[in-house]
């Protein structure tokens, strides 16, 4: 099955559009694909605490491409070759996890980008340049499609926020509610003021730079009141957690009491 059009993601991150997308943890293709069909904008397919690996990351991918998702990979880590290899395999954005600063951020986006806006490798040959098609004139074009998350996971984080927000080629500042409600020493207290306030400091300072907030939650009767606070890039699950939660009540539905 050959890949779809579909609207690049980044343009419509940057005009302020509301966008859903979901996590894929499943470390499986046909998972990928049934979330793509589904509708969602995005789709973070997760090196890092899903059970997916670097080699299982082209054929999803190529799942999500046969669909109107677009594919975002949370690699393992930070480190510029686990970011090179997910790009050259024709992520069109990267998730960077655990960052706990800007200088730590301005460090890990230059992996993002070819030369000379960045320090990614430059092979051409790759999927990820379209395998030959974008010339070495062309580089330029392939770096302004380049999706740039950072995830705000820590109190360092959430204190740079601004600057994270005003460092060329951060489009989203995407809030991991759990590690940033533990880094905080609130762990789940997703109603609290330490931890909401968290929250406004990183959309204010989204707001402040034209780029977008984001989280994820796994409860949709929350998504409006997130909304209203001014995220515009809202995970509303995982694939794993979708099977969990729909095998849990069909057994519920079925199991005398």
């Amino acid at each position: 099955m050959t890949s779809i059009a579909r609207p690049a993601l980044r343009p419509r991150i940057l005009a302020g559009e509301i966008l859903f997308g979901l996590f894929a943890d499943l470390d499986s293709a046909v998972s990928a694909e049934i979330c793509g069909r589904a509708g969602y904008d995005w789709i973070v397919l997760d090196l890092e605490h899903g059970a997916s690996t670097e080699t299982d990351l082209l054929g999803l991918l190529h799942a999500v491409e046969t669909t109107p998702a677009s594919a975002i990979v949370r690699p393992q880590s930070a480190e510029r070759l686990r970011i090179g290899r997910a790009l050259d395999l024709g992520a069109a954005g990267i998730m960077i996890p655990q960052s706990q600063s800007a200088d730590e951020v301005a460090a890990s986006v230059r992996y993002l980008h070819y030369p000379p806006k960045g320090v990614r490798g430059v092979a051409l040959r790759t999927r990820g340049a379209e395998l030959g098609a974008v010339g070495h004139g062309d580089v330029g074009r392939v770096n302004e499609r380049i999706v740039g998350i950072v995830q705000i996971e820590s109190p360092g984080a959430v204190r740079d926020a601004r600057a994270i927000a005003a460092i060329d080629g951060v489009d989203v500042l995407f809030v991991g509610p759990a590690d940033l409600s533990h880094s905080l020493g609130v762990p789940g207290q997703f109603q609290g003021d330490t931890y909401l306030d968290a929250l406004r400091a990183v959309v204010t300072a989204a707001e402040s730079h034209g780029k977008a907030a984001g989280i994820l939650v796994y409860d949709t009767g929350v998504v409006a009141r997130h909304l209203e606070m001014g995220f515009r890039f809202v995970g509303i699950g995982a694939d794993g957690a979708f099977v969990a939660d729909a095998a849990r009540r069909a057994l519920a539905a079925v199991r005398p009491t």
